[in-house]
């Protein structure tokens, strides 16, 4: 039963972002309102707790399962890709490096206002 709490704590922010999603009508997914929500709530009380940082480790540690299902929709769609691989595979491209440049730019950020 331990890290039970932090388990539902993470669920429930979970829960609440697909609801504020569903009823906002947002075109944001649940899931990511829900982490934003979270983050908010970590920032409020200043720090993660021992079991959840416990238990998102865990979860991270087993992320990798979550992917099957990715692979499985990879092989089942295949045609679809080999039709329209080019502007995927452009998108893909374009949206990392924009991730890729926008983390870049916080983690510079955060660094230069942790030495102040």
């Amino acid at each position: 039963m331990e890290g039970l709490h932090a388990l539902l704590t993470l669920l429930g922010f979970t829960l609440a972002g697909e609801v504020l999603a569903h009823v906002a009508g947002l075109p944001v997914p649940g899931p990511v309102i829900g982490m934003a929500l979270l983050l908010a709530a970590l920032v409020i009380r200043r720090g993660v707790s021992a079991e959840l940082e416990r238990v998102s480790a865990l979860i991270q540690r087993h992320l990798s399962l979550l992917f099957i299902p990715a692979g499985v929709g990879l092989m089942t769609h295949a045609a679809a890709l080999r039709a329209e691989g080019g502007p995927l595979l452009l998108a893909l491209a374009a949206s990392t490096l924009l991730t890729l440049s926008v983390t870049a730019w916080t983690l510079a950020w955060m660094l230069r206002n942790k030495q102040r």
